[in-house]
């Protein structure tokens, strides 16, 4: 399944009506908690950017292309990222006797090509793997070529359920957390270090690319409603991560709003839209189009076209 994303219009800082979220600062650093609670309140002296409420009421999906502009050159500090990698999933659509992520792509299972991507990325300190126990020793076996902290967190039913499983095992003075499927195994180093830094400026960013096909709205008989703005709209991918610290901070109201969208199994579709519920601007880093999720058969050909070309 593909995620569709369309952009907001674009705001301008002259606007009087403001919602606060909180913003990078060189002397500003949130404090670290003794333990994972998302109860804790978000303080009300907290630095904020302000930007405009009323151009965020139908979206807070944002590009990333004037990202650049923002004041600040910090980049992301080493060992302040953790990865959780998402590996429980069953790919039923493949058809094989195995989970997708473990087929082999050019003699590699599948998951190993992104695992192996953060591992060697000097702003990652940890990896959390979430799959299933039968499937652990994959990545076991690699602990002599990383140089990341490995750790495990068992599958949920759905994918937040999952992520929610992973975000258990995040070392709690990590920074940004960065959420990304095993079965996109071309991410490129470049592309992720391009949302990395989107997710450190603005609090949360997620890999896209702009839609190629044209878009139509249906209704529930199937009949065309509206054709949508190809030039607003974006295929999401991951990476998507976010601040750690946000969450941790999150005020009572959107500590329910989070619970109840993993507990409840409230479907979501990809991992930002979490942040997108609690009402947070998400910013979309522009990827590559290779960076293709493997799904089904044709998509490993492609994939392995793709390796053996580049």
């Amino acid at each position: 399944m593909t995620t569709i994303l369309q952009l907001s219009s674009s705001f301008s800082s002259s606007s009087s009506n403001f919602f606060p979220i909180p913003f990078r600062s060189s002397n500003v650093r949130f404090p670290a908690f003794p333990h994972f609670s998302v109860s804790n309140l978000c303080p009300t002296n907290s630095p904020v950017l302000r930007i405009p409420a009323s151009k965020f009421d139908k979206s807070n999906i944002t590009c990333s292309a004037k990202v650049g502009e923002l004041q600040g050159s910090e980049s992301v500090k080493e060992k302040s990222v953790s990865v959780i990698l998402l590996a429980g999933g069953q790919g039923k659509r493949m058809g094989a006797s195995m989970p997708k992520q473990y087929l082999p792509l050019l003699g590699q299972p599948i998951a190993l090509y992104s695992f192996y991507t953060f591992s060697h990325m000097i702003e990652v300190k940890e990896i959390v793997v979430v799959c299933d126990p039968s499937y652990m020793d994959i990545f076991q076996d690699t602990k002599e070529k990383i140089h990341v902290d490995l750790k495990f967190a068992f599958p949920g039913k759905e994918r937040q359920d999952s992520v929610y499983s992973g975000l258990q095992a995040v070392d709690l003075n990590s920074e940004l957390v960065c959420i990304h499927d095993s079965a996109r195994p071309l991410v490129t180093p470049g592309d992720v270090k391009k949302v990395l830094k989107d997710g450190w400026l603005n609090g949360a960013a997620v890999l896209g690319v702009p839609a190629k096909a044209t878009i139509k709205e249906a209704n529930s008989e199937s009949f065309v409603v509206r054709t949508l703005d190809r030039r607003t709209l974006w295929e999401m991918q991951t990476p998507q991560l976010f601040d750690f610290q946000y969450l941790l901070l999150l005020q009572p109201r959107q500590r329910l709003i989070l619970e109840r969208l993993c507990r409840e199994g409230l479907e979501v579709t990809d991992d930002v839209s979490i942040v997108e519920h609690l009402k947070h601007p998400v910013y979309i880093t522009e990827g590559s189009y290779t960076n293709i999720k493997v799904t089904t058969p044709d998509d490993l050909l492609l994939a392995e076209r793709i390796l053996s070309t580049s």
